[in-house]
């Protein structure tokens, strides 16, 4: 069976697609670590607004407790001095009971007057820590409504990611490997191959293979390139797996490359190469997902 002839590589066409693939991504990783940031800063201010506040409340209680007490001496002192006036104008003669009964009078008003400052003092107190943890309250409101439209934002990025990335996958096809097992989808290049990592049905690990004496370890298995003919996008690599040597000749760009692994069962290996060059090919290597890249 003669092999199958791939057109070649679009290099500026897959770079791009590449680039802006990659760019998508980078922009969202760097969207979502800003996010986790200002979702920290929140909880951040959320923390030290709730330890101003209690702070200021204890401090009010204190105050409170302080001219409560202050006031409450106060109102005691008078209550006496008017229960003494008011027991001196009972006892007293009629021009002393006068002047008795005009300081008790006089001693009501100040009692009044004081129990209406104390109770004035304290309303103004909680006033004044209730304005301020309503001014903290809207600035946490704010922050987080900004924090809502940076989540907004992301969901809408990460939403056109995921639907460039479907679109890149719709584009790939299934090909027929050269051990007649028709693949997975075979990516072409950079961007397409990203777009199934990220669908994640096998494992995928970059191969740059380079004419070495020695073979090469993937995952699990070496490689070892024997030859390339960049004109024509075919090249040879000699497969170890299972301590069993194959040699692959004259495969081409895009082609799936397919070779059985004891540990892989009946789902093969897949060997993809989408660049040749004069001394390198470079493609990826595609694993069953149950088997871990090593």
């Amino acid at each position: 069976m003669s092999p199958t002839t791939y057109p070649g590589p679009q290099p500026e066409r897959s770079g791009l697609k590449t680039a802006l693939v990659a760019g998508a991504l980078i922009a969202l990783v760097a969207a979502n670590i800003y996010l986790y940031v200002q979702l920290d800063h929140v909880r951040t201010d959320l923390a030290t607004t709730r330890g101003t506040l209690s702070a200021q409340l204890a401090s009010l209680r204190d105050a409170s407790s302080v001219s409560s007490a202050s006031a409450t001496r106060h109102i005691e002192t008078l209550q006496q001095e008017l229960a003494t006036a008011r027991e001196q104008a009972r006892t007293l003669s009629s021009q002393a009971k006068t002047e008795a009964t005009a300081r008790a009078e006089q001693l009501a008003k100040q009692l009044a007057a004081a129990q209406a400052q104390a109770q004035q003092q304290l309303a103004t107190q909680i006033t004044g820590v209730k304005q301020e943890a309503d001014t903290a309250a809207q600035n946490l409101d704010t922050k987080i409504a900004g924090v809502s439209t940076d989540v907004g934002g992301v969901k809408t990025q990460l939403s056109s990611t995921q639907s460039e990335l479907e679109k890149t996958i719709a584009t790939l096809k299934s090909v027929q490997g050269d051990l007649g097992v028709t693949s997975g989808l075979v990516a072409t290049n950079g961007q397409e191959l990203a777009a199934l990592k990220l669908k994640g049905e096998r494992n995928y690990i970059d191969v740059k293979l380079g004419k070495t004496k020695q073979p090469v370890r993937f995952a699990d298995i070496t490689l070892l390139l024997k030859k390339t003919d960049p004109k024509h996008n075919r090249f040879t690599v000699d497969v170890m797996a299972d301590d069993k040597l194959t040699e692959k000749k004259d495969r081409t760009i895009n082609e799936p490359v397919q070779f059985f692994v004891s540990k892989g069962g009946r789902t093969p290996y897949e060997l993809v190469i989408n660049q040749v060059t004069k001394d390198q090919i470079i493609g990826y290597l595609s694993t069953p997902k149950d088997q871990v890249a090593r």
